[in-house]
């Protein structure tokens, strides 16, 4: 922990790794809650989409891309008003140390985004069911290999694809139920 802010966050080449306090010095470990999380919102702004617009998939990618930064913003706020409020003083380069942590948000919205664009020409028509589809997967994919690299053992990683499958399905059942 520096100056105050929880988990001093740090880019490994692949993978977002979060600082944390250890004996004698920091360790990394890897933190992939931003991207389920991210892959979770996507699916949800599917689902909740409708596509009766003008241009439809613009709209959507827009959609995704923009609440995405938007919920990016939210947390990078609450995680520096939180340590203000607690009496740490912040500093530049820790706000921008927790947004590149907190990117995997926005990073998240776009294999959803891009599998909007691409949908018609793969005969998926204007409808969001294949962008659907890759967020649930990406948000299952990221959980478990998140639990992997944590190092849980086999029956938690496949207990972390399960449940992040099961609230995938949840988003799928509530868009299949409203009718968009």
């Amino acid at each position: 922990v520096v100056e105050g802010v929880p988990g001093e966050h740090h880019h490994d080449h692949d993978q977002h790794a979060v600082a944390e306090p250890a004996r004698g010095g920091i360790r990394k470990r890897t933190d992939y809650a931003g991207a389920v999380y991210g892959s979770m919102l996507a699916a949800s702004v599917i689902a909740a989409s409708s596509l009766t617009e003008p241009h439809p998939r613009l709209s959507l990618i827009l959609l995704l891309v923009i609440t995405g930064i938007v919920f990016w913003i939210a947390h990078v706020y609450a995680l520096v008003a939180g340590e203000r409020e607690a009496g740490h003083q912040v500093t530049w380069s820790q706000v921008r140390e927790v947004g590149r942590h907190e990117w995997p948000l926005v990073e998240a919205s776009a294999l959803p985004a891009l599998a909007v664009l691409v949908s018609p020409w793969l005969g998926a028509g204007e409808n969001a069911w294949l962008a659907l589809g890759v967020a649930v997967a990406q948000q299952v994919a990221w959980a478990t290999l998140g639990a992997r690299r944590a190092g849980a053992s086999s029956g938690q990683i496949l207990a972390e694809g399960v449940v992040n499958l099961l609230l995938g399905l949840v988003i799928v059942a509530a868009k299949v139920a409203v009718g968009h």
